[in-house]
């Protein structure tokens, strides 16, 4: 099994050697695909001598910061195009713990979309104030109920796709980013009748680097939420009504 873990940066040259050294000895067998959206602080050079030192560490750079979305989309066609078996989403900062990769890799077995979950029995967040809990819950809770959806951390990050479930998704026709991206793709996976599994993980606020989360970007996935869950509804009356 190919494993292809994806990590965009956007200025992150504090966090990632620390991250990218853990992964690379948590999960030596997956090769690592560093997406840099032209990051100012030379987050982009530090990936490419990372790459040159290593030959399971390759970088993407791109033209400049278009969003979350965007770059693990970039990603999984990279992968896909070179015949990855596994592709798996990361944040550069060091709140998914790599040494937790594996128990997502062991459930990949058994679902078509891992996702590592901060909200279910075993799952926890270290470092977040009490608000940014409640966010997260409220968040999943509305998007959960709204889209008819199961899954409890319907807005984590840390996940790995099977090639076949990408495979079936029209990525040109994902266009959300940040917060909205991991709910959309969830609901285009949830749509196709795939499997979807959750295994918990904990959740470690970033101690370097800053935050990458803005009130738009809350706004956005807030709309778009309420759009799908609504259009979902609207196909399922006129299918009814027909």
């Amino acid at each position: 099994m190919r494993v292809l873990t994806i990590i965009p940066t956007f200025n992150e040259i504090e966090s990632l050697p620390l991250t990218l050294g853990r992964l690379r000895e948590a999960v030596p067998a997956s090769d690592v695909l560093i997406v840099d959206d032209n990051s100012p602080d030379g987050t982009g050079g530090l990936a490419d001598e990372a790459a040159a030192a290593d030959p399971q560490v390759f970088v993407l750079h791109r033209t400049g910061k278009v969003g979350l979305g965007a770059a693990y989309i970039a990603g999984f066609r990279w992968g896909l195009e070179r015949g990855y078996d596994v592709l798996v989403e990361m944040d550069a900062d060091g709140s998914h713990r790599p040494e937790q990769l594996q128990s997502l890799l062991d459930a990949v077995d058994g679902a078509d979309l891992v996702i590592g979950s901060r909200w279910v029995p075993g799952g926890s967040v270290v470092n977040w104030p009490a608000h940014r809990k409640l966010l997260s819950r409220a968040g999943s809770t509305y998007s959960r109920l709204m889209l008819g959806l199961s899954v409890r951390d319907i807005t984590a990050g840390f996940r790995a796709f099977r090639r076949g479930t990408l495979e079936k998704l029209d990525l040109s026709a994902v266009d959300s980013v940040g917060y909205g991206f991991q709910v959309d793709m969830t609901f285009r996976v949830a749509r196709l009748g795939l499997r979807i599994a959750e295994v918990p993980i904990t959740f470690v606020e970033r101690e370097l680097g800053a935050s990458k989360m803005s009130g738009n970007i809350v706004l956005e996935a807030i709309v778009n939420v309420t759009r799908w869950g609504l259009a979902a509804r609207w196909r399922k009356l006129t299918r009814r009504d027909g």
